[in-house]
Order: C-alpha cells, then sequence, then structure tokens
C-alpha cells in the first residue's frame, strides 16, 4: 500500500531515485506520470498513486507525453539530459573533452547544437561543461593523493592536466593548501614512496553480495585474460596504448573495493575506474531494486537470501558480446573454453606477475582482419564465426559504442542487425555491457525453466512487474529460483 503524503513528497521532490517505484495519476486530467515528470506539480488531493503503469492504465488513466509512463525509465525522451551529461562525464574521463570541437561531436550525437549541451549539463548537475572537467579532475588528484604513492607530477597529469604548474594553481586556488600539503600527510602515515602499483578505493551502496559476483565472474573468467579466486578478481588491461593489469579485492570494514593498479595505467586512470565501477555495479541502488522486486512474491525469497545482487558488467564491451556470442546455445564452460582460444589466437601477449594473466584481449581491428577460417579454426562453427567477424567489423568502424553511456534502445537494434544476433544475445549484451537495468533476455532458457518451464512470450509477460529493474530479476532467477545446472 502507498503512502499517499510520502508519495506526494517524492512526487515533489523530483527525486529521480523514486523513478520506476510508483506512478501518479491526475485526476483532473485524467492522466497519469512518473514522478520525476517535468510538468507542474499537481494537488496532493488531485493524486493517485499506482505501483505500476499497468495500474494506472486499468483505472482509466493515459500515459502523460512529456514522462512517457509506459516506457522504462532512462527510455523517454525526457531522459535524455541525463543520458547527455553521463555521456558527457564518461568522454571527460577517456580524455576526450578538451576543446569545443569534441563538445560539438558529442552534441550532435544527440542532434544538439554545443550551446544546448551546455544548457543541459549546466541544469543536470549546476556547471558547465569545462567546469565539470576540472572538478572530476581534481576529485581524481585528491584521491590520488590521500590513498597512492605516485608522486605529485605523476599525479598531475594522470588527473588530466597538461602541466603540473596549472596543476598546483588550480589545486591551490580550490582547496586553499599546495596538493603537497596532502602528500606530506601521506608520507607521514608510513607509506613507501616509488613502488610498481598503488591502490585506490572504489565505494559502493550497501549491500553488496561480493561473493556472489566473483562466483558469477569466475565461472565466465577468460584464460590468459581474467583470473578470479576466492576473493579476488585480475586482469590485464589495454587503455588506448597504455597496457598492465589490475586486481581487485573487498576492503575490510569499508564499503568499498581495493583496486590495485600497475602504474603503467595512471594516464588513463579515470576511464579505467569507471570501466570498474561498470563491471562491479558499483553506482547500483540496492536497497531501491530490492523494494521494487521484493513486492512480487515469486522473487521475494531470492532477495531476503541474497540481499545485494548486483548485475556483473563488462570491463571491455568488445570482450562482452564475444562472450555473448560464443555462450549462444552451448554450456557455460564450453563457451568459456572457446573464449580462451580466442584470446590465445587474437590477443596479444603481455608480462605480469601473474602467470594466469598473459594476454591481452583481443581488438576488434585484429578479429576483423581475420579471415574465416583462422576463427573457425578455433571450434567455433561457422555461423558463429561469420557472427564474430561481422561485429568486429562493426565495432572497429565505429558502428556502434559498447559502453554504458550510449542509447541501449538503439544499441540494441544495431546488435540485433548483425547476421547470428537474435533477441536473447542483444538483451544479454545491453544487460552486461550496455549497463541497461531493464533488460531482459527472456529466451533464455534457464529463465524460462526457472520460471516454471515457461515460454519466452509468457516470461516476458511475467516480467512487466519487475520494470525499470528486469537485469536484476534475472540475476536472481539465475541464482535462487530453481536449481540449474547451467546458468548463462
Amino acid at each position: 500500500m502507498i503512502d499517499k503524503q510520502i508519495a506526494y513528497r517524492a512526487m515533489t521532490s523530483r527525486d529521480a531515485r523514486f523513478d520506476g517505484v510508483f506512478y501518479v495519476g491526475v485526476t483532473s486530467t485524467g492522466i497519469y506520470c512518473r514522478p520525476i515528470c517535468p510538468v507542474k506539480p499537481p494537488y496532493l488531493e488531485n493524486c493517485l498513486f499506482f505501483d505500476s503503469a499497468e495500474a494506472a492504465e486499468k483505472a482509466a488513466f493515459r500515459p502523460c507525453l512529456r514522462c512517457r509512463p509506459e516506457l522504462a525509465p532512462g527510455n523517454a525522451p525526457v531522459d535524455s539530459s541525463h543520458r547527455i551529461a553521463d555521456l558527457l562525464i564518461q568522454r571527460i574521463e577517456e580524455g576526450l573533452i578538451e576543446d569545443i570541437d569534441s563538445l560539438e561531436e558529442i552534441a550532435a550525437q544527440f542532434s544538439l547544437s554545443s550551446r544546448q549541451l551546455r544548457r543541459i549539463v549546466h541544469k543536470e548537475l549546476g556547471v558547465s561543461p569545462l567546469e565539470l572537467r576540472q572538478t572530476r579532475r581534481l576529485l581524481l588528484a585528491k584521491q590520488l593523493l590521500t590513498e597512492t604513492t605516485l608522486s605529485v607530477t605523476e599525479i598531475a597529469y594522470a588527473s588530466g592536466f597538461t602541466s603540473l604548474r596549472r596543476f598546483n594553481e588550480v589545486f591551490s586556488r580550490q582547496y586553499r593548501m599546495p596538493p603537497s600539503r596532502l602528500r606530506k600527510t601521506v608520507s607521514e602515515q608510513g607509506k613507501p614512496i616509488g613502488s610498481e602499483t598503488s591502490t585506490l578505493l572504489l565505494s559502493y551502496r550497501p549491500p553488496f553480495n561480493w561473493t556472489a559476483l566473483l562466483s558469477f565472474l569466475r565461472l565466465r573468467a577468460i584464460k590468459g585474460v581474467e583470473h578470479v579466486d576466492e576473493g579476488s578478481y585480475a586482469r590485464t588491461v589495454r587503455l588506448g596504448e597504455h597496457t598492465g593489469w589490475i586486481r581487485v579485492t573487498q576492503a575490510s570494514h569499508k564499503h568499498g573495493l581495493n583496486v590495485a593498479f600497475t602504474h603503467s595505467l595512471t594516464a588513463v586512470l579515470p576511464a579505467l575506474l569507471r570501466r570498474l565501477r561498470n563491471l562491479f555495479d558499483l553506482n547500483a541502488h540496492p536497497e531501491l531494486i530490492a523494494a521494487h522486486l521484493q513486492q512480487d512474491p515469486l522473487l521475494k525469497p531470492s532477495l531476503e537470501k541474497d540481499p545485494g545482487l548486483r548485475v556483473p558488467g563488462a570491463f571491455d564491451g568488445f570482450e562482452m558480446v564475444v562472450r555473448a556470442i560464443l555462450g549462444q546455445q552451448i554450456t557455460v564452460k564450453a563457451a568459456t573454453t572457446l573464449g580462451g582460444r580466442f584470446a590465445a589466437a587474437f590477443g596479444e601477449p603481455i608480462q605480469t606477475p601473474f602467470p594466469d594473466l598473459t594476454r591481452l584481449t583481443p581488438l576488434p581491428a585484429r578479429v576483423a582482419a581475420a579471415t574465416l577460417d583462422e576463427v573457425a579454426s578455433l571450434g567455433i562453427i561457422s555461423a558463429r564465426s561469420r557472427t564474430l567477424l561481422a561485429i568486429a567489423r562493426t565495432c572497429d568502424n565505429g558502428e556502434i559504442r559498447l559502453d554504458a553511456a550510449t542509447q541501449p534502445e538503439a544499441s540494441i537494434k544495431i546488435l540485433m542487425a548483425q547476421p547470428g544476433i537474435g533477441e536473447w544475445t542483444a538483451q544479454y549484451i545491453a544487460m552486461r555491457a550496455l549497463r541497461w537495468p531493464d533488460a531482459f533476455p527472456g529466451g533464455d532458457i534457464v529463465v524460462r525453466k526457472n520460471l516454471g518451464n515457461v515460454t519466452a512470450k509468457e516470461a516476458e509477460r511475467l516480467s512487466q512487474d519487475w520494470r525499470p529493474w528486469r537485469s536484476y530479476a534475472v540475476m536472481h532467477i539465475w541464482k535462487n529460483l530453481a536449481p540449474a545446472k547451467e546458468k548463462r
């Protein structure tokens, strides 16, 4: 039962955390909206609150044309500003926002001018794109100064500043102290200066089921590229021209993960940390998700048994697509074996302190240049080999970006236009590589079996009550709804 007073306060605050949790029907207009709708809030006495869009429709309300409540949050035109701001942050972290031209390119992706882009970013984040870039750099620099033994000069460049002088000037003006003061504090704590690796903390909102996430990744680890044991995840890394390795463990007595990284990756730290946040789903709001999903008696026992179950993402989008294609209609173990062969054939060698980490993940350009016979010789059937070559060419020519800042519905459409990629594969990729919380691979054999041997159509119907968090519902279905030897 929705508390009317609480729901009204949530609606008038337009807090995005309540988006998809409830809907408001306005009796004076006969329209129902999402709680983040930009129109002027109605009076309390004219509001009725519903658990789902279906309930509002059943009560004879029609959907708002502004916030599009019939669509999952994040998928309506009103949500474009959120996506644009997030895309801009990602491009900043990748070091691609340095001048007016790059702003124009991002604006063009959304059919906007750079002026419109600046206005949207200021509305969403309260700052200009350039101020946003500077703030992100300073925050990273402050964390590096506090938590690592990198030199101040290394930190200046790792944070995106083009000179040490500029870094000192901006840092001192913003924080009213020179960066050396924070570094002096670190030195006094007895941390050695000059080692080949450093460690940073990535925080998350509890609860966080670290054991379940590692178990999922361990079953799918690519030999030579990844290694997962009972307490850690390690992998080789290539970002642009920079290569190295990382190892991630859970922090003791803190809501965070410790990330050990080689100093060869300091120049691309913002992009590295963002990818890790996506891989481990660190931006999730587990309590909000659970509050919605546990309304379904089917999922409630699993949510109580495994609170904080996350949706494992992808460190590298192309790597994830290859893994999904290899996993079509075969077991997880068999797909993992093929993934190891694929990495050994097309990934470059790398030296690390770990005997299990010997290969960099294959680049789309390398795979696109391969022949059908080269791919098929790894034990991959011809049809699947053709699919791998086609998607490699699509990624290499820039037709699709497989990351969390893309528009999922457009990317799913491009994926399904590729030969050999159907609804299940596209939804699975959206769920993990695109970080789409409402993705639903309803045709998955384990999902259908664990839901009671239902058809894909029936699974889709059942999933409507779980929107906009269907990806999380899938994780619970795979893990707890019924025993199953193989899970995708």
